[in-house]
């Protein structure tokens, strides 16, 4: 079954042959997050594929993953291109690197997943709270429910973990 939602107003729609999708976010509606695990080499990856980006294998499983990490990179978004992000400049785009799977298969890999920046209810952060996240802040995974059956994963800053005195940022006057 298709499912078709909208968030900030802009269509959203993962087709019943996505498979791979499906499950992923089938697991966010629940508000808990799995990843597709290759039976093969046994190592988990993001985003949903069709095969194993190590081994090629066809096969996998979803995991259960604890959705905690580290900011690895971000994006400070203060031009919004889509008219439903405007009210909410700036936002921040977070690639986490999770603390599962760290530096597997090799030091230079890890699992690294996207999402927004937000607070607890999963609307996008405050600019205030924008400027408190750089690359080290430790985050964990929120979930925005967007209809039955679909909730976008987000992150929030962890209250609960030690945060880098002063996380890295990019400087305002590039």
């Amino acid at each position: 079954m298709t499912i078709e939602a909208t968030y900030l107003g802009m269509p959203i729609e993962i087709s019943e042959l996505d498979h791979e999708n499906l499950g992923y976010f089938k697991h966010c509606a629940q508000h808990n997050y799995h990843l597709q695990n290759c039976p093969t080499c046994d190592l988990v990856r993001y985003p949903p594929t069709a095969a194993c980006p190590w081994c090629a294998c066809l096969e996998y499983t979803w995991k259960p993953v604890e959705a905690k990490g580290v900011v690895h990179s971000y994006e400070e978004v203060t031009h919004a291109i889509q008219p439903a992000f405007k009210p909410y400049l700036p936002y921040l785009v977070l690639l986490v690197e999770l603390d599962t799977q760290n530096g597997v298969p090799s030091e230079y890999e890890a699992l690294r997943v996207i999402g927004n920046l937000t607070d607890a209810e999963g609307n996008l952060a405050s600019p205030e709270l924008v400027k408190e996240v750089g690359i080290g802040t430790r985050v964990k995974m929120v979930f925005k429910d967007l209809t039955e059956g679909l909730s976008m994963p987000q992150w929030v800053i962890d209250d609960e973990a030690k945060q880098p005195e002063t996380p890295w940022r990019y400087p305002d006057d590039y």
